[in-house]
């Protein structure tokens, strides 16, 4: 029988979180469930639904662990404990980090972490990167990284939701990204932001693989960028959304649901499907040293700008300024540039 290993599942009380962690439980109850969200109180409505579902499996291994992804103070507190843990045996070595929690604001100026940075990508993308890397000493034999990206990492528009093409800067700008300038289009602007982290986090991915096939230590764990489908029914559509873009999902996304997903988009689809596809990338054995980027569960191609060594190595590089990681605090060579 194999050894226990744990998985850490980041937003594990969002809309699809919710419900790939009562996947993850049901199906795949061997495993220890490291269930992270922004507030543990029992003030969060979402997290009293967290537990409630944990409590159904009694005989599961579930743990839940507050960690803030706007603050990399908290980020580096939280690993350095789950290092530890790991360490002293007080819980098995990592099989899985599904990086799975995210921010958009599309009402509003862009708002600022406690760590100034650009909230909608400090928490989609800056702190999963340290959360990462930090943790790598931390696997077993193998292990999957899955980050979760969208279709709308494409450098195209969507007009729907905004007019802006996202886009990874020349080195010099990069941190517009960051520091984004003031400007009206709140909606355009905000959703620009998410689907900017959204590519970074696909680039990500890829420049990940990169180093860690080169080493030999680390070959064996292996990462995947998930679009998990359009999520029509998701419950950020509730927050941080305009009144217009709320009212289409109630009056044309729900109705015509079957239709959109018939004949426009395939992957238009409710959390509860894209959930348990979560899970089954990140932990089904037919997925094991699977690389690259997946359209919910079957390999795809990423925008052709992820596939530039040069755009990774500019990503991989300023990342790590982002999050702050040093090389003492990876197990990997995280050089900003490898030969291939």
């Amino acid at each position: 029988m194999a050894s226990v290993r744990s998985i850490i599942l980041t937003g594990a009380n969002g809309s699809s979180g919710i419900v790939a962690s009562e996947y993850l439980l049901k199906t795949y109850p061997q495993y220890h469930a490291i269930l992270t969200v922004r507030s543990a109180s029992d003030d969060d409505s979402n997290t009293r639904a967290l537990r409630a579902v944990v409590s159904k499996y009694s005989s599961a291994k579930a743990t839940i662990h507050q960690l803030d992804l706007s603050s990399l103070t908290d980020v580096k507190e939280f690993t350095d404990k789950i290092n530890t843990d790991i360490q002293t045996g007080a819980i098995p070595p990592l099989k899985a980090i599904i990086c799975n929690a995210y921010y958009w604001n599309l009402v509003s100026e862009a708002v600022l972490t406690s760590d100034g940075y650009e909230m909608t990508i400090q928490v989609s993308y800056i702190s999963h990167v340290a959360l990462v890397l930090r943790l790598l000493a931390s696997f077993g034999s193998d292990g999957r990284i899955e980050l979760l990206s969208s279709v709308v990492h494409y450098r195209r528009k969507l007009a729907l939701m905004s007019p802006y093409i996202p886009e990874v800067p020349e080195a010099v700008n990069m941190d517009n990204v960051i520091h984004p300038p003031p400007d009206p289009d709140y909606q355009g602007r905000g959703f620009y932001r998410y689907a900017s982290a959204k590519l970074f986090t696909t680039a990500w991915a890829f420049a990940l693989n990169r180093h860690l096939e080169k080493d030999p230590k680390l070959k064996h764990i292996t990462a995947v960028a998930m679009n998990p489908g359009n999520m029509w029914d998701a419950r950020s559509f509730e927050g941080n959304t305009p009144s217009s873009i709320q009212a289409m999902r109630k009056y044309l996304f729900k109705p015509f649901q079957p239709v959109i997903r018939r004949v426009l988009d395939p992957t238009f689809r409710k959390t509860s499907e894209a959930g348990i596809d979560i899970i089954e990338l990140a932990l089904n054995p037919k997925f094991d040293g699977e690389r690259g980027y997946y359209t919910m569960l079957k390999k795809d191609e990423p925008d052709p700008a992820v596939v530039d060594v040069a755009v990774q190595d500019r990503v991989w590089a300023k990342s790590l300024d982002w999050s702050g990681v040093t090389k003492e605090q990876t197990v990997l060579d995280i050089n900003p540039r490898i030969r291939d």
